[in-house]
């Protein structure tokens, strides 16, 4: 029921593509056979055109010397000449008259050398004098436009044998004159002459001016083709030549033109005939197309119902008769029916399962995980995730590469899978693991599994001769009780999984409710620093170096301080790590740099600014640049600020760190190693790098009065400092007894309450101006 109208359908619709093409077809010829009519009319029109121009051309010429000849022979006349002589105006005249009807002239007159008409016949005094002043000045020949009539003027001069004066032809340029040009033409053209009025060429006898006309008279000093123009009588070929007149500018010019319509008139017969032609082949071609589309719709609407049926996920397949076209792609089509079918098991498999390790994926992991927690309200069960996370996956990547990384994580799930059969493994991404454990498990099964998983991982694993220690992260979260849904029990597990790196990795911790308020404390945190650095509501407070060797405060550490408009002063342990795990510290410790070489403008050049700097910020691309920005805004001498580092800014390798360094040093800022004695590698760093200062950690110097073993730590460092030639700062001095041992040492500088509290950047000079007291303080 379904199969004919659709046959029919394609049927019909291929009978009007073949139609359409050969529509298509035929107009293209349709439009080539007219584009050669236009160019061959054009051709013609432009040949007889060309012709007729310089028919003109050849005529206009000549009358110039016939005129000429008639004017010699009555100027060579001796009565003539006598007759200018004595000005003998009737004589003049009668000659004038006699040679006008002879020279075929419509006027004639007698010029004198003074430009005076002497004697003339027909009029135009005014136009006479006129060219009789250009002849003057060497043109014999002009046209010139008298009282709405064109004339053309030619002169000869009357010698004895000096010039006495001009004898000079008009011949008036009317429709008569025009027409006599128009029968020299082998084709029906119409000659017109152009007048000037209101700057625009105009046809004699009125009309009005157009740009076209303009155009056409303006290009024909460089271009004499025909153009085709729009005209009030219609459209036309035309040329034009500007005629010389009287002054610089021509006052007239001559256009000849031929109307489109009747160049074009030739060949309409031949246009009817493409036309009718065409129809009949149409027509022709719809039948004959009907038949073949016919035997093409018939099969093609077999696979087209097949296709439909393998839409619908049908395996379906069609009889292929013969090897034509038609039956190739029938044995194609149920080829990529069975390819098909293969295919979206294979997508099936992908869309949920792990292409390096096989494991399910994401998608599958939270199917699977809605599901079990769908039946726990109806069955009573439980449903325990764990989320694992390698321990140093990085580290392997970097140091052995990504195939050994792949290979180690392909061991990893094999291991998980055999250790939980009762349970589902996935991988979510890079190196982490989920476990989705459900049904009646026993309360004491997911510490079990998550201790197996503990010591499994942490027996080395050999990969392509490798021995890798592997070592995992673990949280675990179990619902009804950590969360009635997917999205919870997941971020839960996710918090128990921070906390269990927190705690050193290599560990597993489960959720608790605290964990979750922490988070927010911690979010919370995160959202009031970005306010805090967009509104302004850190400070910074200096405490003050004092130098015992000079016996003057020598610098100030900056000291970041957060006034929270609703909790107050927040203690930098609490927001600076949150800063550094966030990035945000990179903000932070760009503005402390500008605002504490900004506060150390106003201070003596001999007192140092100090600024801490987090390893964080230290390895940002853009520091060395902020550093230079910070100076130069402020204008500071670059030896008086000293950067502050601690030995963790080498953790992640100390190529790029020491490059910095270097950078630095050369730049002439100092470089200060912050809590010195605390890192478990501080040499190796005093050998790579020439510190400018050596801090002593304030837990050396506060038993350096009552313990002799920090009292003994103490002078090696200030001992080691002098022989590198370092400076060294005692920081948290806060007893005399502590200051006594400190200065018998050798201590360069000191720090601490006993001195100063930090103050604000407004209590500095003050400081500075009182240091007297610090001097018999020390």
């Amino acid at each position: 029921m379904l199969f004919r109208p659709r046959f029919r359908s394609l049927r019909t619709r291929l009978a009007v593509l073949y139609a359409i093409l050969f529509a298509a077809a035929l107009t293209a010829v349709a439009v080539v056979a007219q584009v050669m009519i236009w160019n061959h009319a054009r051709g013609s029109v432009t040949a007889e055109l060309a012709s007729s121009g310089t028919v003109y051309d050849r005529l206009w010429a000549l009358r110039a010397q016939s005129l000429t000849a008639s004017a010699d022979v009555l100027v060579r006349d001796f009565g003539f000449r006598a007759a200018v002589a004595s000005n003998d105006r009737p004589t003049l005249e009668s000659a004038l008259e006699n040679i006008r009807a002879r020279a075929g002239v419509s006027a004639a007159a007698v010029v004198g050398v003074d430009g005076l008409v002497q004697g003339s016949v027909g009029g135009l005094d005014a136009a006479t004098t006129k060219l009789a002043r250009a002849a003057a000045a060497g043109r014999r020949d002009a046209v010139a436009e008298t009282d709405g009539v064109t004339y053309r003027l030619v002169t000869s001069p009357i010698l004895a044998p000096m010039p006495i004066g001009w004898v000079v032809f008009a011949v008036r340029l009317d429709a008569r004159e025009m027409r006599s040009l128009e029968k020299l033409s082998a084709i029906p053209v119409t000659a017109t002459m152009l007048r000037r009025r209101g700057g625009h060429w105009v046809e004699a006898g009125g009309g009005a001016g157009s740009d076209a006309i303009d155009a056409l008279v303006a290009r024909v000093d460089g271009d004499r083709t025909p153009e085709l123009i729009a005209l009030p009588q219609g459209r036309a070929f035309a040329i034009a030549k500007p005629l010389a007149g009287l002054a610089d500018a021509p006052e007239a010019a001559i256009m000849i033109r031929y109307p489109f319509d009747e160049a074009m008139a030739p060949y309409v017969p031949l246009q009817i005939g493409i036309g009718l032609a065409g129809l009949l082949g149409l027509i022709l071609m719809i039948f004959g197309s009907r038949r073949l589309a016919e035997s093409i719709a018939r099969p093609i609407a077999a696979l087209e119902a097949a296709a439909r049926a393998l839409e619908e996920g049908t395996r379906t397949e069609v009889v292929a008769v013969g090897n034509d076209e038609i039956g190739r792609l029938a044995h194609s089509f149920n080829r990529m029916s069975a390819g098909i079918v293969e295919r979206e098991h294979r997508i099936t498999h992908l869309a949920f399962h792990d292409a390096l390790t096989g494991l399910p994926n994401r998608t599958a992991f939270r199917q699977t995980l809605e599901q079990a927690i769908a039946r726990v309200p109806r069955s009573g069960e439980r449903v325990a995730i764990f989320c694992l996370d390698l321990d140093g996956f990085k580290g392997v990547n970097d140091t052995l590469g990504h195939p050994v990384g792949d290979a180690l994580l392909r061991a990893v799930a094999e291991m998980l899978q055999e250790l939980t059969p009762d349970a589902m493994v996935s991988r979510l991404g890079g190196d982490e693991f989920a476990i989705v454990l459900s049904g009646r498990f026993d309360d004491d099964r997911p510490r079990a599994l998550g201790q197996a998983i503990l010591d499994r991982l942490r027996e080395p694993v050999s990969i392509e001769g490798s021995l890798i220690a592997a070592g995992v992260s673990t949280g675990i979260a179990i619902g009804p009780h950590d969360g009635h849904d997917a999205e919870m029990l997941l971020k839960n597990a996710d918090l128990a999984l921070y906390r269990a790196k927190q705690d050193g990795r290599g560990c597993f911790r489960f959720f608790e409710p605290a964990l979750d308020e922490a988070a927010r404390r911690r979010r919370q945190l995160e959202l009031d620093l970005r306010e805090a650095l967009r509104s302004g509501q850190f400070v910074l407070n200096f405490q003050p170096i004092y130098d015992l060797d000079a016996e003057r405060i020598g610098g100030f550490e900056a000291l970041l301080r957060w006034h929270h408009p609703t909790r107050g002063l927040i203690p930098p342990v609490e927001f600076i790590p949150v800063a550094e795990e966030t990035g945000l510290i990179v903000g932070i410790g760009e503005w402390v740099m500008h605002e504490a070489c900004k506060h150390a403008r106003d201070w003596p050049e001999h007192v140092r600014v100090a600024v801490n700097v987090s390893p964080i910020q230290f390895r940002n691309a853009g520091f060395q640049a902020i550093v230079l920005q910070a100076l130069a805004r402020s204008g500071i001498a670059r030896g008086r600020l000293e950067i502050e580092i601690t030995e963790s800014v080498f953790l992640d390798g100390e190529g790029n760190v020491l490059a910095l360094l270097h950078r630095l040093r050369e730049m002439g800022i100092r470089i200060a190693l912050d809590d010195f004695g605390t890192g478990y590698s501080s040499l190796s760093y005093l050998r790579s790098f020439p510190f400018d200062k050596l801090k002593i950690d304030r837990s050396f110097v506060i038993a350096i009065a009552d313990d002799p073993s920090a009292a003994a730590i103490v002078k090696v460092i200030v001992d080691l400092a002098k022989a590198l030639h370092m400076d060294t700062t005692a920081e948290g001095v806060e007893e005399e007894g502590q200051l006594s041992q400190l200065r018998g040492q050798g201590c360069g500088s000191i720090q601490g309450y006993l001195f100063s509290r930090p103050v604000g950047g407004d209590a500095v000079l003050g400081l500075i101006a009182g240091e007297a007291q610090y001097r018999r303080r020390a």
